[in-house]
């Protein structure tokens, strides 16, 4: 199966984010949608996770 994690922007913090766990591509888009929604995040990516 395979797995992804989310980056991001975070205002005020250098460079970007990864997420500390993986999902599946499905779940991955929920996850992404909150992420967008919080405030001070922006550019949030799926991205394949290292194995």
């Amino acid at each position: 199966m395979e797995s992804v994690k989310l980056t991001w922007v975070q205002d005020g913090a250098e460079g970007r984010r990864e997420s500390a766990v993986s999902y599946s591509p499905a779940a991955a888009e929920d996850y992404k949608r909150y992420k967008e929604a919080q405030d001070g995040v922006s550019d949030v990516q799926i991205v394949p996770a290292q194995t």
